[in-house]
């Protein structure tokens, strides 16, 4: 018996559409399901974790070093604060796999023993039950003192997936009949669109790319033509992402360049600034050798001496300090602070260094939050005061201001000073960059302070602008995020 060709496509489409649709769903669900699980487990995680690091902060206070005891006392503060946290009920173990505290209405020992044990021994184990996980995790102070038990109810994910389920089922009984339906009526189009695929493969070889639009067929031909389609975008993004990183390796290039020319200036100007202490130390030890005798330079080059000595203990001090701010991240501890009360006791420390410069200290400081570390802004205002004062003219003033403005904390430290050149302003920040060599080296600067003050701020999330102070001074403007 001869099976016309529209009986064999059309049934060769409908097992292609159902298998397409399933294996679809399939991979779908399947998905979903994974990732509810990962959720699941993230986030028990977090809760064990929670339990752990409130146990290490009381452990840190507490005086009582039995563990048992320590457990013992603390197990009913944890459950609590827990399900104050996050509403879940938990189950707090000892080393004996005894119930030291619970918050639940009731709890199985029996059929849990399996997953405490494997708790007891500092693994994290976990079992499904209907539509409950529950869970068990270690808990430690120095070493394991116990395990804490949640039970999370997954009763909502189970309906959110067997909805999916359905909706898939609706969804892919729909497009089967629908596809099937235009795949025969479009049948005795075959011919036209496979010299349109024909015509497509021709643009891919000849990079017409643009050019290519895929069919709007549910079978085979239209499966050919949507990778025809999707392979000639790739390979057209695959070009362009080969032009990108050819101009990425470029740019990489210059900045290396940029980099070991910033790093060849970086060392001579540590060795320019080295040098010159160093020459001041050894003329006076090459002088004190052939006039030991004389009073008068002996007391000279003793003070001297300790004067390069302590400029050169201080340079190496930045060095170091502007080092491990490029390398490490985590020294910063941020905290809520009132940028109010922060500047108030600086300008209240610099009170005394302003009236000996016989400098004016005038705040306009209002209250405002910040993330930031207390330490660090410290010393960020410091030296920006510091310098405030010690580059002032005599009898001037100094203006400490602070405003909020588009979400972002603004503090201005405003100085009466000679100001700074228009050709110095981009450099300012460099480190080892100082406008006045000579008035540096009178107030003992080396041009890393500024430095340490930018790296400082943008750590936090801020930013240092040097603005135009006309006639004269200078103004630095820090902002931070406003909490």
């Amino acid at each position: 018996m001869k099976i016309s060709i529209k009986i064999k496509s059309s049934v060769f489409l409908a097992t292609l559409l159902i298998l397409t649709v399933s294996i679809l769903s399939i991979l779908v669900l399947k998905g979903i399901k994974n990732n509810q699980e990962k959720q699941h487990e993230e986030y028990l995680a977090r809760q064990a974790k929670i339990a752990n690091t409130y146990i290490k902060q009381i452990y840190l206070t507490d005086s009582i070093k039995n563990e048992n005891e320590f457990l013992q006392k603390n197990a009913h503060e944890l459950v609590r604060q827990l399900n104050s946290i996050n509403g879940m009920r938990a189950v707090i173990y000892d080393m004996s796999g005894k119930e030291i505290v619970s918050s639940m209405a009731f709890n199985d020992t029996t059929k849990i023993k399996e997953i405490l044990s494997h708790a007891l021994n500092g693994n994290i184990a976990y079992e499904v039950k209907d539509n409950t996980i529950i869970y068990i995790a270690p808990l430690y102070k120095d070493n394991q003192i116990g395990a804490i038990k949640f039970e999370y109810s997954i009763a909502n994910d189970i309906d959110f997936y067997n909805d999916i389920k359905s909706l898939f089922i609706s969804i892919g009984c729909v497009v089967f009949i629908f596809s099937f339906i235009a795949g025969y009526f479009y049948f005795n189009r075959y011919v036209e669109v496979i010299l349109r695929l024909k015509k497509d493969a021709l643009n891919i070889k000849s990079g017409l790319y643009d050019s290519i639009l895929p069919c709007k067929r549910n079978d085979e031909l239209g499966e050919l033509s949507e990778v025809l389609y999707y392979m000639s975008n790739e390979i057209e993004k695959n070009i362009k992402e080969i032009n990108d990183e050819q101009q990425k390796l470029k740019l990489a290039l210059e900045k290396v360049k940029k980099l070991e020319r910033q790093q060849k200036v970086f060392i001579g100007n540590i060795t320019h600034e080295f040098k010159t202490p160093l020459t001041v130390i050894k003329a006076y030890s090459d002088l004190l050798d052939m006039y030991s005798d004389d009073p008068n330079l002996l007391q000279d080059a003793k003070a001297n001496i300790a004067k390069e000595t302590q400029r050169l203990y201080e340079m190496v001090e930045k060095i170091l300090y502007l080092s491990s701010l490029e390398k490490y991240d985590f020294e910063l501890q941020t905290e809520k602070l009132d940028i109010k009360e922060v500047l108030e006791d600086i300008c209240s420390r610099m009170k005394g260094k302003s009236q000996k410069f016989n400098i004016k200290m005038i705040t306009n400081i209002q209250s405002a939050s910040i993330l930031g570390d207390k330490e660090s802004l410290v010393h960020i205002f410091t030296n920006l005061i510091d310098n405030g004062i010690k580059y002032n003219e005599p009898n001037g003033n100094l203006f400490i201001n602070s405003y909020i403005k588009d979400k972002y904390v603004c503090i201005e430290v405003i100085d009466t000073g000679i100001g700074i050149p228009k050709e110095s302003k981009e450099r300012i920040f460099d480190a080892f960059y100082t406008v006045n060599k000579d008035r540096s080296k009178k107030y003992g600067g080396v041009g890393l302070g500024l430095s340490i003050v930018k790296e400082l701020i943008e750590k936090q999330n801020g930013t240092i602008s040097l603005k135009d102070n006309e006639p004269k001074g200078t103004t630095f403007l820090i902002s931070f995020p406003f909490l």
